[in-house]
């Protein structure tokens, strides 16, 4: 390897590390605030980063007055309902968009298209009316909801079936297969990479979904809901507002070490982000 090479490497390396650097401040920040006094979250001295005294005060105070392990459950419910509704339908719509020919397939998929390019905002007052006509506001089939269905997870999943070859289907026809058994033993293995990209993704949008747990729940509240009604009109207590979303952040850390060699194929076959 030459000098410029070389060079060029240890660049990329001190720029990424700058770049994770910067991306870990706010964390950083976050837990550093949460064993502060308010008078040291809120003073302007830039100087004054780590607290004089490491405190758990607002650990305590968040446990007394917050429900966490209910909050916990509830958010544990809302990820877990929508990641397996948004894969199985997904799925299934997914293989026939992709795969199948029928009537109105290009108007139905249009439809899903449609959905996607404008805001989910439009669609919550018809999902509210529903819900509510369905008796089930306040529950936890409420939070589910508008996760049952995903535009992004059929175009996503209609993109990975067609991107397999025919030979797949013809051989499995030659063999007796029909259309149920062909899917379900042949297709749907062949894209599991997608399946969990897009559990992945439905799980980060359902964690720190905000909008929708508020509108349609007062007491059945994931993390996010709980968090938000936990800031003031006029003021906010920063130390207990930082200890809670610690707190808040342990599911989807433990998820993360647990599925984190799933959540890393799933991320870089699927060629997305978060």
């Amino acid at each position: 390897m030459s000098a410029r090479d070389k060079a060029n490497r240890v660049l990329i390396h001190v720029i990424l590390i700058l770049v994770s650097i910067t991306m870990l401040v706010p964390f950083l920040w976050m837990i550093l605030t949460a064993f502060k006094t308010m008078t040291e979250a809120t003073s302007v001295n830039p100087f004054v980063i780590l607290p004089s005294t490491w405190r758990w005060d607002s650990f305590r105070e968040v446990s007394a007055n917050m429900d966490f392990l209910h909050l916990y459950i509830n958010t544990l419910l809302l990820i877990l309902g929508r990641v397996v509704c948004a894969v199985l339908t997904a799925t299934l719509a997914g293989y026939a968009f992709g795969r199948l020919n029928f009537r109105g397939k290009n108007l139905m998929f249009s439809l899903v298209l449609f959905q996607m390019m404008v805001p989910g905002q439009i669609f919550i007052i018809p999902q509210y009316l529903m819900v509510s006509k369905m008796g089930m506001l306040n529950t936890i089939f409420a939070l589910v909801f508008p996760g049952i269905v995903t535009a992004f997870g059929t175009f996503l999943l209609k993109q990975a079936y067609m991107g397999l070859p025919k030979d797949l289907e013809e051989a499995a026809r030659l063999d007796g297969c029909n259309i149920g058994q062909t899917f379900l033993f042949i297709m749907a293995p062949l894209t599991r990479s997608s399946m969990v990209a897009l559990g992945i993704f439905t799980a980060v949008f359902a964690y720190k979904d905000l909008m929708w747990p508020l509108i349609c729940n007062k007491d059945v509240m994931p993390l996010s809901a709980a968090l938000a009604k936990m800031q003031g009109q006029y003021t906010n207590n920063y130390p207990q507002l930082m200890a809670a979303s610690l707190l808040a952040c342990i599911p989807m850390i433990v998820l993360y070490l647990i599925f984190q060699k799933q959540f890393i194929e799933g991320i870089a076959t699927s060629g997305g982000k978060l």
